[in-house]
């Protein structure tokens, strides 16, 4: 054992002093003896001395993120302050403040203490961006000890792989692709993807072995005469080919609903040249452009230029989409080495040539260069998320989900009347550019001119859009903006707006309310308000008070009845609206809360798998966000009740769960006999023609014997047509089978199931 660190030790090193770092070897071997000592006799899962992890997150830092000597001791340390005796102060006396201050960060991401209400992994979360103002190595260290807990997760308990792999796909492989860490985004990706969902990656791993020949063909033939052009130019270049990775290949199949087969994009070519002049690297770029599409037809819609707009990451390239001599489209991806460098390790990749002190250095340590742009969008990028902790959401999924729809959103460019550039996410709307622009422009907003063309508030802007916004004193925020707002600012602010104005509500309902009860001889209590609540259909105290407020309750003879009627429902909880959890319990999306359902008792092994039977499958819920049936790639969660609800491990509601409350999710496995059905939807398209319908209902009732419950087709004017069919099926094999043989049917274009 004392071989294998010694040697991964060694191995460390041997790469720190590869690089271009100030050779700092003492002090990263004084802070591996102190954190080998603090591990002394601790273990792994998988078996493996505990001092291994430190030293694996350190080799990281150094090999795939270049981080120098600072940063390799606080990975050599993230984990001293937390597993063991010592303090942060013991750290700061022996290693220095600025050690010390980065694993302190790293301590307080993973440690706390939340109520039962709280989601410990968002709060982290929070905690992880805070800490990102302080010293950005936080997060670059975070990514690096989450992408080691990735490549070892094996040793985990499935329910544990869930909540690691979810969390990583749904917060940690955004986070590394925002700051520009395309290798190390992939491979979360790559690792979630195959934890997930094992069988469809191996699957997609194996059709990519299978048509590794064909494409190498494609790039050969493709590439042969961009070479020669290269050449002639006198062009010192490279050219590589990118190959989609397994998780991509599957997030297109399943949003574009297309087949391994359908996809085109799989191969991608980059040319990577070494700039005669670095100031004119732009330039060359677009002049290797011009000189190959006189070889290749370019698409006309699919040229991407982030040479003169470098996305928030840092990343410019130039992208082209050639049509090759084999009928293919292949993209081509222009870019310098030193394009290439930060497109691989983003912000990162500065760390590479700065030395101790700060300052910005080149490969060869000569004169100082100057830092660029990248570092500007970066401190833009905290100034955001300082915005969305400033107004804290009540609750963890919604703080979540302003993360996911601010920081990780694709960006366009936007103008002002006056030609002010604002960089704004894709898919945002007309009123979230007023909202960031200013509260009080965004909350009195009634419409906006885009290229001189009125249009509604909801109005989705594009790139390259000049837009005016139109004002008006009595126009108000309404709830029905959340629906359509895109972008954090925005919907925290029309959320504060709207809970301000429901507590005044809610506070004078609540006074009419007692008004209305003392002139009937009752006090305000809980039970009393419980059964108003059952009689105007409200879920909680807190509805039915903003109702009686905005007036749309009137309070008269039929409310005094139920207060005094003896057979209205008592209060079924000692709990009000204020201990109301958000999101958990929202909406009712699940099936009859009659059933006997399975409760999860503070004895039940969460480690093990749980296994649905055609005996106990009645004692689960089944939610209708995603309606997993046996066969499907399942997990369980315990909700507020202690009642084991189902969802598919895709299921967009599953994803917020495991990045939120990991500490409740459940293997499950399915031991179903066919003793059971359950409804599932098929949505068609294709070109209509006599007897489609027939042939359709003719293979799924006849010859699948499978059970039709409902069945929709709408046919367009241009005889295109769409249909739904609800069936009843045992599993996901009955689903695989009515699908293929459906796609046997002429004319049908397209055959999924409806998710």
């Amino acid at each position: 054992m004392d071989n294998m660190v010694d040697k991964a030790f060694q191995e460390l090193l041997d790469c720190y002093l590869a690089s271009n770092h100030r050779k700092k070897v003492d002090i990263i071997t004084k802070a591996f003896n102190f954190a080998r000592q603090a591990h002394a006799g601790v273990k792994r899962l998988s078996g493996e001395p505990y001092i291994m992890h430190p030293i694996s997150v350190a080799m990281i830092a150094c090999k795939e993120m270049g981080l120098g000597s600072t940063s390799i001791c606080a990975a050599l340390l993230h984990d001293v302050v937390e597993d063991t005796d010592y303090t942060v102060e013991d750290l700061e006396n022996l290693f220095g403040k600025k050690i010390a201050q980065i694993v302190d960060g790293l301590t307080k991401i993973s440690g706390g203490i939340f109520g039962d209400k709280a989601s410990a992994q968002a709060e982290n979360f929070k905690k992880l961006l805070l800490t990102m103002s302080d010293d950005i190595r936080v997060i670059l260290l975070k990514i690096c000890d989450r992408l080691h807990n990735m490549r070892t997760l094996a040793s985990q308990p499935a329910n544990k792989q869930y909540k690691i792999a979810g969390e990583t796909l749904y917060i940690y492989a955004p986070l590394a692709n925002r700051l520009g860490l395309n290798k190390i985004k992939t491979e979360l990706e790559n690792l979630s993807f195959k934890y997930e969902h094992p069988e469809e990656y191996e699957r997609i791993k194996s059709q990519l072995a299978e048509t590794e020949a064909s494409r190498q063909t494609l790039f050969e033939e493709f590439t042969s005469p961009i070479v020669a052009v290269l050449k002639e130019m006198g062009v010192k270049y490279q050219l590589k080919a990118r190959i989609k990775s397994p998780y991509s290949i599957w997030h297109k199949m399943q949003t574009k609903h297309v087949t391994f087969d359908q996809i085109y994009d799989i191969l991608a070519v980059r040319i990577i040249f070494h700039p005669k002049n670095h100031e004119e690297e732009v330039n060359e770029c677009f002049n290797i452009y011009v000189a190959i599409s006189k070889l290749y037809k370019s698409h006309p819609d699919r040229l991407r230029d982030w040479l003169s707009h470098p996305k928030a990451n840092g990343y410019q390239a130039l992208h082209v989409t050639l049509m090759s001599h084999l009928g293919q489209w292949v993209e081509v991806q222009i870019r310098s080495d030193r394009m290439d460098d930060l497109a691989e390790q983003g912000f990162a990749a500065h760390w590479r040539y700065k030395d101790e002190s700060g300052e910005l250095l080149n490969e060869q340590q000569a004169k100082p260069v100057e830092t660029i742009e990248e570092d500007t969008e970066l401190n833009k990028w905290l100034l955001t998320i300082k915005e969305i902790l400033d107004d804290p959401q009540p609750d963890a999924m919604d703080f979540l989900d302003a993360i996911k729809l601010n920081l990780f959103a694709s960006e366009i460019f936007v103008f002002t009347p006056k030609g002010e550039i604002k960089t704004m996410p894709a898919n945002c709307t007309a009123l979230d550019f007023a909202f960031s622009i200013h509260t009080f422009l965004g909350s009195h907003c009634i419409g906006a001119k885009v290229n001189h063309k009125l249009v509604p508030l909801s109005h989705k802007l594009q790139s390259g859009d000049q837009v005016e916004i139109l004002t008006s004193n009595s126009q108000h925020v309404k709830e029905s903006w959340i629906s359509f707002v895109s972008t954090a600012k925005a919907r925290n602010k029309i959320q504060g707006i709207l809970r301000r104005e429901k507590r005044e509500l809610q506070k004078r309902g609540e006074h009419m309310l007692s008004e209305f009860l003392h002139n009937q001889g009752f006090e305000i209590s809980t039970v009393v308000v419980e059964k108003l609540c059952t009689l105007h259909q409200k879920e909680n105290h807190e509805e039915l008070l903003v109702d009686i407020g905005r007036g749309d309750i009137v309070l008269g003879e039929q409310e005094a009845k139920a207060v005094v009627q003896d057979n209205v429902r008592p209060q079924s909880s000692g709990k009000s609206w204020k201990s109301y959890i958000p999101f958990l319990g929202k909406k009712k999306t699940t099936i009859s809360r009659k059933a006997d359902y399975l409760i999860v008792d503070k004895d039940f092994n969460r480690k093990k798998p749980v296994y649905v039977t055609d005996q106990n499958i009645s004692q689960f819920i089944f939610p209708k966000c995603c309606h997993a049936i046996p066969g499907d790639d399942a997990l369980g969660f315990i909700d507020r009740n202690n009642h084991i609800v189902i969802h598919k491990r895709n299921c967009s509601i599953a994803n917020k769960l495991k990045a939120s409350y990991g500490n409740r999710i459940l293997d499950i496995k399915w031991d179903m006999h066919q003793q059971h059905t359950f409804t599932a939807t098929i949505t068609l398209r294709g070109i209509d023609r006599v007897g489609m319908v027939h042939d359709v209902v003719d293979i799924v009732s006849d010859k699948m014997n499978i059970n039709i419950t409902k069945v929709l087709f709408t046919v367009s004017d241009d005889n295109l047509f769409e249909g739904t069919i609800d069936l009843r099926v045992h599993d996901r094999n009955d689903l695989k089978a009515i699908i293929k043989e459906l796609n046997g049917i002429e004319g049908l274009q397209e055959v999924r199931q409806k998710v």
